[in-house]
């Protein structure tokens, strides 16, 4: 780092550490919120239908399965949302549901149009009399001091806390993000990636999605392939510990304890409006048209019935807070339940991780499994360079695609940016009629950030892999926010839901061999083997791989394969596989000059960082 870096950055710290609120100052502005509940409006006129939960034969299934249930004879519903527009619909009816109480806990929490719509259902819950609980990890969870001082004063039954505010402020500034990494890294990158949304005890959604329009199909340019499930029943009680361990937790504070919302708080001397909590505030057509959507409970069901099933034995593994402290293993809960299932795996495993980068651990069990006599397929489905919203993670990614392939016997599937079927309503994020005119810059362009996705040949509405599921031997499915690499190991919290029931295995499986399917992703094999030298090649690129820094062989090992028309897909292993498929190259759809470049600069200089990646 440059000296001249340093010292701006070490006055950021000390200015961090000197600012703190005063006692004082905290009871003033707690007095100020207890001022703001006490001024809030209830919503009482029965005669209105905002002051009411609207009938819900969806939240019905986990009140039913609540009745049938016995310790010993647990009966659950589970519902696959593959769908970003039906994950949004389920969390906006469900709290218009709710009559008792509704926790949210999420990463990334954004106030666009989906966050602002979960948002204000979430104030009206409150009005209506239902205890309503917002815990947001503090980097990425509205990090607007203003927004959050006119939250802090809403309604009494209203609550927002912050998870991790590493500097004790909402807003984490450009100077105070690098100064967290250069003071205290362990501390500013455990970060709670736990996604739960809690609806009376009875049902609740988990998996991969946060509060973001790029996760509901709402985002012009880039949006996520993602995943979730709603369980409803007996297991939202560990949801329900699950939450309260974190809401408890020391490193979580309430909003207006944080300084730069108490200072709006001093400063106002009352509760502050925001003009995006203003009721006169205009709504997007596509918001109303959500809103009016959820508010019918019967076309809810009618909707999302399909795709839910019932289930018997259904657990729900989640991390505890206490794995930020002191690096304890034993609260790794979520990645300790992944690492038994993966291991129980005796015929097939099926894969699906937007970050394909494993731990040495992972990488030792699954070396394991593929030395066993009779070794399950391992199938993975993961995101190509052109997909992926992590560039330097690819890179690592891409650096041991030999060991994956050769020594672990991986099957790999790269997600395409423009997949021909995926689960993505194009219609919904905007990019179609008047708007078309604006494509060119979704996905092309000649330059691209150094973190995220890059840019590409062509436009289209693009698309990235975000989704977070595990089928072990068609029989049990598991859909959770752990990423199975090793930030979501060591770093993040994470959880997950396990079923394991055969028929609910089978359409998470379809599920994600539709998105490995030709149509939608390249076929990732070793490329044909050259006519001479090939084990000299061979050998060469081992030996770089294995360099702790550097890897600075030029011709990789894999490559991408595109099915060629007229013939039926085969496993890289088949006699005709090269016959059948033709080579794309290593980053297809990929705009980048020397794109091998920086993939290699990234590969070479980015080892080091595989532990947090």
């Amino acid at each position: 780092m440059s000296p001249r870096l340093v010292l701006p950055l070490l006055l950021v710290l000390f200015a961090s550490g000197c600012s703190t609120l005063s006692r004082n100052e905290l009871i003033a502005a707690t007095d100020i919120v207890v001022a703001g509940h006490a001024a809030a409006p209830d919503c009482t006129d029965e005669a209105d239908p905002a002051c009411r939960a609207v009938a819900s034969p969806l939240l019905g299934l986990g009140h039913q399965a609540m009745s049938a249930s016995t310790p010993d004879d647990p009966h659950h519903h589970v519902t696959l949302l593959d769908r970003g527009q039906d994950g949004l619909i389920a969390r906006v009816h469900l709290i218009r549901a709710a009559r008792r109480s509704i926790d949210l806990q999420t990463f990334i929490y954004d106030a666009d149009d989906a966050g602002l719509l979960v948002l204000e259902e979430l104030l009206a819950a409150a009005r209506r009399g239902v205890k309503v609980r917002l815990l947001l990890d503090q980097l990425y969870g509205l990090p607007d001091p203003g927004l959050q001082a006119a939250l802090a004063g809403a309604h009494p039954n209203f609550e927002l806390r912050l998870y991790n505010p590493t500097f004790g402020e909402a807003k984490t500034q450009p100077l105070q993000y690098a100064a967290g990494i250069l003071c205290c890294f362990g501390k500013f990158n455990r970060r709670m990636h736990t996604k739960l949304l809690l609806v009376d005890e009875v049902a609740g959604i988990t998996g991969g999605r946060n509060i973001q329009d790029r996760y509901f199909d709402w985002a012009e340019g880039y949006n996520y392939r993602d995943r979730d499930i709603i369980v409803f029943g007996p297991i939202a009680k560990a949801m329900k510990e699950n939450f309260e361990a974190f809401w408890s937790f020391e490193r979580s504070h309430s909003a207006y304890a944080l300084r730069d919302v108490a200072e709006r708080l001093l400063r106002e001397g009352t509760i502050p409006t925001h003009r995006l909590l203003d009721p006169r505030r205009e709504r997007s057509p596509r918001v109303l048209a959500m809103q009016q959507a959820a508010a019918d409970g019967t076309a809810v069901y009618d909707r999302l019935a399909p795709l839910t099933l019932p289930a018997g034995r259904v657990e729900f593994f989640a991390d505890l807070p206490q794995k930020h402290v002191d690096e304890q293993p034993a609260y790794e809960d979520a990645s300790l339940a992944m690492r038994e299932l993966v291991d129980s795996t005796r015929d097939e495993l099926v894969v699906q991780t937007p970050y394909l980068v494993l731990s040495r651990p992972a990488r030792a069990l699954f070396r394991e499994i593929h030395d066993r006599p009779d070794p399950p397929d391992v199938v993975i489905s993961t995101n190509s360079l052109a997909a992926t919203d992590a560039f330097p993670v690819y890179a690592m990614s891409h650096k041991y695609k030999r060991l994956y392939l050769r020594e672990l016997g991986f099957q790999i599937f790269e997600y395409k940016p423009y997949p021909e079927d995926a689960p993505i309503d194009v219609e919904a994020t905007g990019a179609l009629g008047e708007e078309t005119a604006m494509l060119p810059i979704f996905g092309s362009g000649s330059s691209g950030s150094a973190t995220g996705p890059v840019p590409l040949k062509r436009a289209g509405v693009r698309v990235g892999l975000h989704a977070k599921s595990i089928v072990i031997d068609d029989r049990i499915g598991v859909v959770g926010s752990h990423n199975f690499d090793p930030r979501s190991d060591n770093l993040n919290t994470e959880s997950m839901v396990v079923v394991h029931d055969a028929q609910f295995a089978a359409a998470l499986r379809a599920s994600i061999q539709r998105d490995m399917m030709p149509a939608n992703a390249w076929t990732i094999a070793r490329q044909e083997k050259p006519p001479v030298f090939s084990g000299l090649n061979y050998s060469l690129g081992k030996i770089s791989e294995k360099l702790p820094i550097f890897d600075i062989w030029p011709f990789p090992y894999a490559s991408s394969f595109e099915l060629r028309e007229g013939c039926n897909p085969l496993p890289p292993g088949d006699p005709g596989f090269y016959d059948c498929y033709r080579d794309v190259g290593a980053f297809p759809e990929v705009d980048l000059p020397l794109k091998s470049v920086y993939t290699r600069i990234l590969t070479a200089f980015g080892a080091g960082l595989v532990p947090i990646l």
